[in-house]
């Protein structure tokens, strides 16, 4: 039999890192490899460097979540999303880079913030961390922000928690900020009902 844990906790680890390079440098991540001893040896990993991303759930006086359809090239489809974007300014705290793209990508802005989980979207190879947070209280910023790129097209609407669940568990969905912040927030509504 194996061991039973009672609580789980990631932890960092640090291993001499012996050489690092920057083999791309995009607009929005770096490919970087580095070579770092591991116990008795020498391991080299290639992985993404990211500044990392937030992501909202948003939701309003109805119950209803903010969704966003979004045309994601390197999938060739458009995408439901939550409301995201990168921590791409500089000394940014995720709550405010959070505050801004919820503004920035649908003219809302929420009263209450409530941190739901942070994810290490794929460890194995990129340096990601996504901070998804609970927005509240939602209402309308009072100005509307010009939207670009792939933004300019993008359907902004309302779907229910039930909605969203139905289409993740048929496999509709698939984009991770909507599949992580949607189930952080059906499992905090579990553990926050009266």
């Amino acid at each position: 039999m194996r061991e039973v844990f009672d609580r789980l906790e990631d932890t960092p680890e640090e291993h001499p890192l012996r050489e690092t390079e920057t083999v791309y440098h995009g607009k929005i991540f770096d490919l970087v490899k580095d070579r770092f001893g591991y116990g008795d040896e020498n391991l080299v990993r290639e992985y993404i460097r990211h500044p990392g991303a937030v992501a909202i759930v948003a939701v309003n006086g109805d119950g209803l979540i903010a969704v966003i359809d979004q045309y994601r090239h390197p999938m060739r489809k458009r995408m439901w999303e939550i409301p995201a974007g990168l921590l791409d300014v500089p000394g940014e705290a995720p709550l405010d880079a959070a505050r801004r793209e919820l503004a920035e990508e649908t003219d809302l802005v929420a009263q209450e913030w409530t941190k739901l989980l942070t994810l290490d979207n794929s460890p194995g190879g990129s340096a990601e961390t996504l901070h998804v947070d609970l927005a509240t209280g939602v209402r309308p910023a009072g100005q509307r922000f010009d939207r670009q790129e792939e933004e300019a097209d993008m359907a902004i609407g309302w779907a229910s928690l039930d909605t969203i669940l139905d289409a993740i568990l048929a496999s509709r969905v698939s984009n991770p900020s909507l599949l992580t912040g949607v189930l952080g927030y059906a499992a905090w509504l579990e553990r926050h009902r009266p």
